[in-house]
């Protein structure tokens, strides 16, 4: 008997899983992917190009909220759930809607669609959307860099757009962001390292983007997105933890599946957050997963000429996905505007318009700050507007992009930028370098 399956995802691990696990399996039939999270990725369709011969039309895709209608109208017998950064809680009632429906729900070993790879793997990943991993890996890169090595980046999935032509990505130039008309979320990933000279891959196909990395490497970064687990199998992984939310890391999926993971956990902003809950961190992960070797980490902001921001009224735009599913209120630049003394945070909210607005709904956690969101043109605009409308003296904005090449500033901005940086006695480089020989041995 053919299993008739929906893939719950938001354009990333879904498809993954789908590659891995679905596709050429004459055990099942893929009905259709749900969608997530991500505005506007819905009601695409995964193409034949990708889908293989058991899927000569695609594959649908349809928001998750049609979800239950799915499975009663094509007598659905299985769903796959396959996205992160979702409470366990949140799983388990998707779960009971899909069980009480019929079918049955799985969740998808983490290391069972993690794909070997020829050279070493470093995988950058975390507890929670927004804890620091893009600067993690940063530094990882410079770490490995700096034995000589040839270190090429693979990122996590963000295919939004047309996914034919995002099968295999490669960028290592400003010129690539616009070959693949990369969103606001895309070039925040990938502009910081091809600023440092290394070439970032991502796309859907993540065996195909495999090869072609390891071609060019003699070592490859893992940079996770939200908390998902790695794609491939780490010879090292390394994850994050924010002291900003303690005990996420035991209420997040797959999160907390990562701790459990973890070789090297890394609990950072300990310099911006109560050692309170530094330490109601360290001890769940010397409880969950004692192996771990437990380092801490900073993540200073790093301002040019700082003095511009005080007795000014600033609005602060920060990291997009760290304010909304990542449900953290503020980040780097409400940090930056504190420090130094800023006279007000200027509330965006009664200026903001179209989609922006509705984020603001949608995520009314938020505090009053701006989130940097631009999957679409049309949102980018909206940011723009928002911006442009906000009655403040000075935009601060601590993207991880230089941000006035994209939206267009009718006021006078300072860019945010963060860095990790080691605390305490422990220094990641001897740790990272530690593990690695250590595997190199076994």
């Amino acid at each position: 008997m053919v299993e008739k399956v929906i893939i719950m995802g938001a354009a990333g691990r879904d498809f993954h899983n789908f590659n891995i696990y679905f596709k050429d399996n004459s055990r099942y039939e893929v009905i259709a992917f749900t969608a997530a999270q991500i505005p506007d990725i819905d009601e695409r369709r995964y193409p034949p190009e990708l889908s293989g011969k058991l899927y000569p039309k695609g594959v649908p895709i349809h928001p998750e909220d049609q979800l239950t209608e799915l499975i009663r109208e094509n007598q659905v017998d299985l769903v796959a759930f396959s996205y992160s950064d979702v409470t366990h809680v949140e799983v388990m009632h998707k779960a009971s809607r899909t069980m009480a429906e019929g079918a049955d729900f799985i969740l998808i070993g983490a290391t069972y669609t993690m794909l070997k790879s020829k050279k070493p793997i470093v995988a950058v990943c975390a507890v929670r959307t927004g804890c620091g991993k893009s600067q993690t890996t940063r530094k990882v890169c410079e770490i490995l860099r700096g034995q000589q090595k040839k270190v090429v980046v693979v990122r996590h999935p963000m295919p939004y757009g047309d996914l034919r032509t995002q099968v295999v990505q490669r960028f290592s130039s400003y010129k690539d962001f616009e070959k693949h008309q990369c969103t606001i979320e895309e070039r925040e990933e990938y502009e910081p390292l091809v600023d440092l000279g290394i070439v970032v891959y991502a796309g859907v196909d993540y065996g195909q983007i495999l090869e072609a990395a390891e071609k060019e490497s003699d070592v490859i970064v893992w940079d996770g997105g939200n908390n998902d687990t790695p794609f491939y199998v780490p010879d090292v992984h390394i994850v994050l933890f924010d002291p900003h939310r303690p005990g996420h890391e035991l209420l997040y999926y797959p999160g907390e599946t990562n701790m459990l993971m973890a070789d090297i956990a890394i609990i950072n902003k300990v310099d911006t957050a109560p050692s309170v809950n530094t330490e109601q961190i360290r001890r769940n992960i010397e409880l969950n997963n004692p192996r771990a070797k437990i380092l801490m980490a900073e993540s200073p902001v790093l301002v040019n000429r700082p003095e511009r921001i005080r007795d000014k009224r600033v609005l602060v735009v920060e990291d997009g996905p760290t304010l909304t599913h990542g449900e953290m209120s503020f980040g780097a630049g409400l940090i930056a505007a504190k420090k130094y003394n800023a006279s007000e945070i200027v509330d965006p909210r009664p200026w903001s318009v179209g989609t922006i607005k509705e984020a603001f709904h949608h995520y009314p956690h938020m505090g009053p700050v701006l989130p940097a969101m631009g999957y679409s043109q049309d949102q980018i605009s909206d940011l723009e507007k928002t911006i442009h409308d906000t009655d403040c003296d000075l935009v601060l904005f601590a993207t991880p992009i230089h941000f006035t090449r994209i939206v267009s500033i009718n006021k006078p901005a300072i860019r945010v930028r963060y860095e990790y940086q080691d605390h305490g006695d422990s220094r990641l480089e001897e740790v990272l370098l530690d593990c690695l020989e250590t595997k190199n041995h076994k």
